[in-house]
C-alpha cells in the first residue's frame, strides 16, 4: 500500500464524516460524522508518520495519544446528548431551539 492509497482513504473519511455530520439532524448521527472525521485526518496523520519518518516512536505516541483524546471526546459528547434528551426530549438538532435552560 502505497502512500497515495492511505491520503486517498483518508480523504474519503474525512468527506463521508463531513457529508454525516452536515445532513444528518440526530446527535448520534452527527457524532458518528464528526468521528469518521477525525478518524480520516489521524489516518492520513499515521500515513505520513510512517512513510515519512520511517516509522520513528514519536509517531506512534502521537496516535495513541490522539486515539485517546478521541475517545474522551467522543464519551463527553453523548454524555451531553444523553443530558439534553433527558432534559429536553429531544433527539434531533431541529427540535432545540435554545441551550439557555
Amino acid at each position: 500500500m502505497t502512500l497515495t492509497t492511505v491520503l486517498i482513504v483518508a480523504a474519503a473519511l474525512i468527506g463521508i464524516g463531513l457529508y454525516g455530520a452536515l445532513s444528518q439532524q440526530s446527535f448520534v448521527m452527527l457524532m458518528m460524522g464528526l468521528e469518521l472525521m477525525l478518524n480520516g485526518t489521524l489516518l492520513a496523520a499515521i500515513g505520513f508518520w510512517s512513510y515519512g519518518l520511517g516509522g520513528a516512536p514519536e509517531g506512534q505516541l502521537m496516535a495513541i495519544i490522539v486515539m485517546a483524546v478521541m475517545a474522551v471526546d467522543m464519551a463527553v459528547g453523548f454524555a451531553l446528548i444523553v443530558a439534553v434528551y433527558r432534559k429536553r426530549q429531544a433527539d434531533v438538532t431541529e427540535s432545540l431551539t435554545t441551550l439557555k435552560n
